[in-house]
């Protein structure tokens, strides 16, 4: 049991949270540069380990509430419904759309069915990742 590790627990909650904002730009920079839904998935699952490193399981279950078999789930529907888009519209499985939009503050801004295909790959590696750290901490 942890005696004494309100320093821990303090530098998590602001650690975590930058982690997270870094793990959002992966996110997004990863169509043009180097990130992804992989690397950002990796990201996001080292900000909760830390978290349950300075907590324990309980807590940062009732923190987040999710289940993370559904994450994966969802994450597998995502990133295989977004290859049935290109069967659809008569080209190859896997195959990403694109368009532009003008809005009003943004200007011009591309939409690619390739970011959706990443939050689904950055849902499954943040579930399946979960899942693992959790069922090797429940097992302590």
């Amino acid at each position: 049991m942890k005696t004494n590790d309100v320093l821990l627990r303090n530098v998590t909650k602001v650690a975590a949270f930058i982690i997270f904002l870094f793990s959002l730009h992966l996110f997004f920079a990863g169509h043009y540069n180097p990130g992804g839904g992989f690397v950002a998935g990796l990201t996001s699952a080292g900000a909760i380990t830390l978290t349950l490193l300075a907590y324990d399981i309980k807590t940062v279950k009732s923190m987040l509430n999710i289940n993370t078999l559904i994450i994966t789930g969802v994450g597998l529907l995502f990133a295989v419904g977004t290859g049935f888009i290109g069967i659809f519209l008569g080209k190859p499985f896997l195959m990403h759309v694109y368009t532009y939009l003008h809005l009003p503050v943004l200007g011009k801004v591309s939409l690619h069915t390739a970011t959706l295909f990443d939050l689904g790959v950055y849902l499954v590696v943040v579930g399946v990742t979960l899942t693992i750290i959790q069922s090797i901490g429940e097992s302590d």
